[in-house]
């Protein structure tokens, strides 16, 4: 075998020696990473940190319960470095306003510095664990649970959700980090489908919104057939917005402006008709800047809602300013009726509670407030009174006996609660056909109280539909304990999508949301 020339020999040896220490010092490099990994982080750190973060320390206590649970071991890192959830938590930080969350997020630089950096080699590091630990507490803070509790208590609406740990979430999240975009079922899922829309709309505003439609102070309506300036106006409004999928551009008013009218109408609380008032006008012009506005706080209205709610496979909500409640079962809406609710003077209240008790032809027992403002003045106007309105002395009371006329009409569903409101039949049916439906005390009047009743008790062995029709129909009253609570929630939501992901706004009747917004948008 030929020898090789001495100076190549030492060219190869060099070469060898040179690729042997290359892929020791890449070992070496690895075990390094994997022996830091497996290796915990002095707990002292934890403190310190927050000495240097002082915008997170609201935080250090579920920090510090995280990392004693994981015995101070990193949970942001695998061996290829910062793991899938660390990169999907910063992406998610980056676009709070997604979420409808209006806050400046602290340590954003220096979040930036660690994600977006090239050359760095996302070797675990300790300052970086901490801050990613932080802003996830910090986006579960803000994201689930929203506005702070201190800067809510002046309104009287609030209802606080109750405080979750996320620490145990976190863990399921390292595993599947998309579970943080979950599908929740039912009215929980009112969060995730507001916020679909939002985007929608930002979408819009960046497009310039829409134009404003003129409103002619001679012209007290339009309707079908009318040819006008402002019909091209309106048409371009709702084609922007989706209510209508082209646009003509047409004065006319023609058959597919009138689809679109009924399309917009049904989703603004509006009578279903084709007549377009000055008003209808007025809210079209509502810019997309309050559109967003709205959305926004409505989307902070649904981080109220308890997660208890959907624990029950059956629960219905009431919608104040959409005068509407929905039965839910599984999840999904099984009836929808219309309701009247508290007028301004007699706001009906937010609040949850558990449907325990149905009263079937019930008495009517006038509440103290009614009773000294209305009762007491026509008893001395006409002795008469009470006879001539089947009432009746009870004790010092005073109460309306079953019957057709009677206030609460032929069934109530109880839920106790210290507002002492209740959902119950009228005998004023004429109210539901009114698009402003605030008339009552406080209580919710509901335009199919037999077939929610029939609903609630369908699965009861104890009634029948004939039964129940009977006990409505009764001169006596027939009080009933269910087998199967049902729980019960009052909201205020002015922006609603429904289960075909097309948005509702309803009018703000106890002017709620402007206040909320500026808490939501203040800086």
């Amino acid at each position: 075998m030929r020898k090789l020339p001495f100076p190549i020999i030492i060219i190869v040896m060099t070469f060898l020696f040179l690729t042997v220490s290359c892929k020791k010092q890449e070992k070496k490099e690895v075990e390094e990473s994997k022996i830091s990994l497996e290796t915990p982080f002095d707990s002292t750190l934890v403190k310190t940190f927050f000495v240097n973060h002082p915008k997170l320390q609201k935080y250090q206590a579920d920090v510090e319960k995280l990392y004693r649970k994981h015995r101070f071991h990193y949970v942001w890192y695998d061996d290829n470095g910062i793991n899938d959830f660390g990169n999907l938590l910063y992406d998610k930080i980056n676009n709070l306003e997604e979420e409808g969350v209006q806050v400046d997020v602290p340590y954003k630089k220096q979040l930036a510095d660690i994600y977006e950096d090239p050359d760095n080699d996302q070797k675990p590091d300790v300052d970086t664990e901490l801050l990613s630990s932080s802003l996830y507490f910090f986006y579960a803070d803000k994201v689930f649970h929203g506005i702070s509790a201190n800067k809510m208590k002046d309104l009287e609406w609030y209802l606080p959700r109750k405080k979750q740990s996320y620490v145990s979430y976190l863990d399921s999240l390292l595993i599947e980090p998309n579970l943080i975009n979950k599908d929740e079922k039912g009215v929980l899922s009112q969060y995730y489908l507001l916020k679909d829309v939002l985007q929608k709309y930002r979408e819009i505003e960046k497009k310039g919104g829409w134009k404003t439609i003129a409103i002619d102070p001679n012209v007290k309506s339009y309707k079908p057939g009318d040819n006008s300036k402002i019909i091209a106006q309106i048409r371009q409004r709702l084609f922007v917005t989706g209510d209508i999928s082209r646009d003509s551009k047409s004065t006319v008013y023609d058959d597919a402006l009138a689809d679109g009218i009924l399309k917009y109408k049904m989703r603004s609380g509006n009578t279903p008709d084709k007549i377009i008032l000055p008003a209808h006008i007025k809210d079209m012009n509502v810019s997309v800047a309050q559109r967003i506005k709205t959305i926004t706080v409505n989307m902070e209205r649904c981080r109220w809602i308890s997660n208890d709610i959907t624990k029950s496979p059956e629960y219905i909500v009431v919608n104040i300013p959409a005068y509407e409640l929905t039965y839910f079962n599984n999840g999904k809406p099984e009836l929808r009726s219309k309701v009247v609710v508290g007028k301004a003077l007699n706001k009906t209240v937010v609040f949850s509670a558990v449907m325990k008790f149905i009263a079937f032809s019930p008495y009517w027992n006038v509440p103290t407030s009614i009773l000294k403002k209305e009762i007491l003045p026509a008893i001395e106007e006409n002795e008469n009174y009470l006879a001539e309105n089947n009432m009746e002395w009870n004790g010092k009371d005073v109460r309306q006996k079953p019957g057709g006329d009677n206030s609460l009409g032929k069934v109530k569903f109880l839920f106790p609660n210290s507002n002492n409101i209740y959902l119950h039949d009228t005998p004023s049916k004429s109210l539901f056909n009114s698009e402003d439906r605030a008339f009552s005390h406080g209580c919710i009047r509901v335009a199919k109280p037999k077939d929610l009743a029939n609903i609630i008790l369908k699965n009861d062995p104890n009634w029948t539909p004939e039964k129940i029709d009977a006990a409505m129909n009764s001169d006596t009253e027939t009080m009933y304990t269910l087998k199967n609570k049902i729980p019960v929630y009052i909201g205020y939501f002015t922006s609603w999508v429904d289960d075909k992901g097309i948005i509702h706004f309803y009018e703000d009747i106890y002017n709620r949301d402007e206040r909320l917004a500026s808490l939501i948008f203040a800086k």
